[in-house]
């Protein structure tokens, strides 16, 4: 599927759904229109050839379990913001970046190679001890102004809920903490939001990714 086989009302209609969607999760898109639409595109074309929103910018295999981890908006994006002031992609941009207080820098790939995310893999299909109290593998934090809780390695530049800076979350509990618990906590690969519940919801309420970004946090 060529690029020009896409619609220009179908780019425009989803240009103004993420933008609409980033911004009331506390993200930006790019604000060179022509280049965010260009990469959209891509994203378009993408999902026609694959099924789903592969990223532009990586090779994507076309096997859908494969590829969660690139599928717009990447779980790379969080970490390339905090660091680099976009993600890998530059469709999506920080507030300082946006507000011309910083440049955006060249990124390297943060995505594991093939042999690093099969063992990922294997290690996240061994069984838990029998009796063993579940262990973060990312730290816990919390907005002091709302409550909102997220996993992830640091606190996001912004509150998603209540919009407050990242100086205003605290570390609310470390990783490798144990905890007994009497359902399963999902985390949402994408954007660290947490959840108890016996299922993944069906889409993010902070960065809209589907069910299948979510992962188990915590096993009862």
């Amino acid at each position: 599927m060529a690029a020009n086989d896409v619609s220009d009302d179908a780019v425009v209609a989803l240009y103004r759904r993420l933008n609409a969607e980033a911004e009331a999760g506390g993200y930006h898109l790019n604000p060179d229109a022509g280049f965010t639409k260009d990469l959209v595109r891509s994203l378009l074309v993408n999902e026609q050839r694959y099924g789903y929103w592969a990223c532009p910018c990586r090779l994507a295999s076309g096997d859908k379990e494969d590829d969660l981890d690139i599928i717009c908006p990447c779980d790379y994006r969080d970490p390339d913001l905090s660091e680099y002031g976009s993600c890998y992609c530059a469709l999506y941009v920080s507030s300082d970046v946006l507000e011309g207080k910083r440049q955006a820098g060249s990124i390297p790939e943060r995505r594991p190679t093939e042999d690093e995310r099969q063992r990922q893999r294997d290690r996240k299909i061994k069984p838990k001890a029998a009796g063993k109290a579940a262990a973060l593998s990312f730290p816990l934090w919390r907005c002091k102004v709302c409550g909102y809780l997220c996993a992830r390695d640091g606190p996001p530049d912004l509150c998603p809920v209540c919009k407050a800076g990242k100086e205003r979350f605290e570390r609310f509990l470390d990783t490798g903490a144990s905890l007994s618990i009497a359902m399963p906590v999902w985390r949402c690969r994408v954007c660290g939001y947490v959840c108890a519940r016996n299922e993944p919801p069906d889409t993010c309420p902070i960065c809209k990714a589907k069910k299948e970004r979510f992962e188990t946090l915590l096993t009862p």
